[in-house]
């Protein structure tokens, strides 16, 4: 449970179109990839519902086996909006989501992060109670996979090529959680796969990649 001081969140977890997404992945069948991006969000959803500050997960996605997937996991959905882009489609979604939660705090999270643990993603969330907005860099430095803001501050997504610089250069601050490597490692490649599974994936990816064993996400050995 949060301290009862603690600030609450809700968390928009962007997910493109399974036809569109890990493209990357370029050595597996069209059918394979659909099916890891989709293990990508469930593992991801579920770690980020566990963590006792996240009061809500919304899913922005227009996939209709993606929303399936995740309101049978706790989760809500938001369509993209109507302008196209990911930054648009997470201000469409935040909107909302200020509407609703006037009171709480709005986190992007990646939804690509098969070795995310609750645990990680609740020390940075921890972290960005102290600040107007941050950001979580990935495992490369250059991008992001976490973007926060505070009740009352606007978000101002910059996702993209090199987001971790255009984070920063719009005023952002860089989180200090801790260790942090499941929250940091983003999936867009073979070797990112690889390296996810290093550290642990969840369940969902486990079983499409054929691992006999999968990590608890939601567990104190995600640490």
């Amino acid at each position: 449970m949060a301290p009862a001081d603690a600030l609450e969140w809700v968390v928009v977890a962007p997910v493109k179109h399974l036809d569109r997404a890990k493209t990357r992945l370029s050595t597996r069948a069209a059918g394979e990839r659909r099916e890891l991006a989709l293990a990508f969000a469930i593992d991801s959803v579920r770690a980020i519902m566990a963590a006792p500050a996240v009061i809500s997960v919304v899913v922005v996605t227009d996939d209709a086996d993606v929303r399936t997937a995740v309101v049978a996991l706790g989760a809500t959905w938001s369509d993209e909006g109507p302008e196209p882009g990911l930054n648009p489609a997470i201000i469409y979604a935040a909107a909302q989501v200020r509407r609703e939660h006037p009171e709480a705090g709005v986190a992007v999270v990646a939804a690509d992060l098969p070795a995310l643990r609750t645990e990680e993603l609740s020390r940075a969330l921890t972290a960005a109670d102290g600040v107007a907005r941050g950001f979580v860099a990935d495992a490369a430095g250059t991008g992001t996979t976490t973007l926060t803001a505070r009740p009352g501050v606007d978000l101002d997504p910059r996702f993209g090529p090199r987001s971790r610089a255009a984070h920063a250069a719009s005023g952002a601050v860089a989180l200090e959680p801790g260790p942090v490597p499941g929250l940091r490692r983003d999936v867009d490649t073979e070797v990112d796969l690889w390296d996810a599974g290093r550290l642990g994936l969840g369940r969902a990816t486990a079983a499409v990649v054929h691992l006999d064993e999968a990590s608890d996400a939601t567990g104190a050995d995600g640490v």
